[in-house]
């Protein structure tokens, strides 16, 4: 399977701000992330975590603020550049798992096999034949993880990637984040309890609570 290239994108935030309605969800945020760098998003349900997600994705507008990836690598500074992994694992009940990981394939204008080879690296082979109804909320995310192995882009936007997961699946995410970042790509993830080694974290509660706004 090929992996994420020789990346070596980078991300500057710079005064970023979010807002839900007349409610300002955090404000004042600067950062920035290198390539094989990951930042581990934390707070409360509500501070903010999936918004900057995708905020970063290109997915929702900031309040105020620039979000800038620059550098060079497979689609570096585009939104060809980026995955997005949401909460909703898009697994479409009528159709068995390996159609749909092929979909995924042919989408991305990748060889069938890089699908095939994702299900076995996900642990899902034996499960090949099973339509998505049939597969756990467990089995559902490992299909949806193959999304981020079938096409190579440096930045992995992931919300709670590790939710409904087993321990071997947790182990499983944990590895997979390793092998990206090795690689030089970079990992921006909305975490709740462990996370991975070596990542700095962002709290978004504390950022709230700095800008004192309600």
């Amino acid at each position: 399977m090929t992996g994420a290239g020789a990346s070596s994108v980078t991300l500057a935030v710079e005064n970023l701000a979010a807002a839900r309605g007349l409610r300002v969800l955090f404000e004042g945020l600067n950062f920035s992330l290198s390539a094989g760098e990951s930042l581990e998003l934390r707070g409360a349900n509500g501070s903010g975590k999936s918004t900057l997600l995708r905020i970063l994705a290109g997915l929702t507008r900031q309040h105020a603020g620039e979000v800038r990836y620059s550098g060079a690598g497979p689609g570096a500074g585009e939104e060809a550049g980026r995955h997005f992994l949401g909460h909703l694992d898009a697994v479409k009940p009528s159709e068995t798992a390996i159609e749909q990981a092929r979909f995924w394939a042919r989408y991305f204008g990748r060889p069938v096999a890089e699908a095939d080879a994702a299900m076995k690296r996900v642990g899902l082979s034996s499960r090949n034949a099973v339509p998505g109804r049939g597969l756990s909320a467990g089995q559902k995310r490992r299909l949806a993880l193959t999304r981020l192995l079938i096409e190579p882009r440096p930045v992995w936007l992931l919300d709670e990637p590790t939710a409904a997961l087993d321990t071997e699946g947790r182990t499983l995410v944990g590895q997979l984040v390793a092998e990206h970042r090795a690689r030089g790509g970079m990992v921006i993830a909305a975490v709740h309890g462990e996370g991975f080694a070596g990542s700095r974290v962002l709290d978004i509660s504390e950022l709230k609570a700095k800008a004192g706004r309600t």
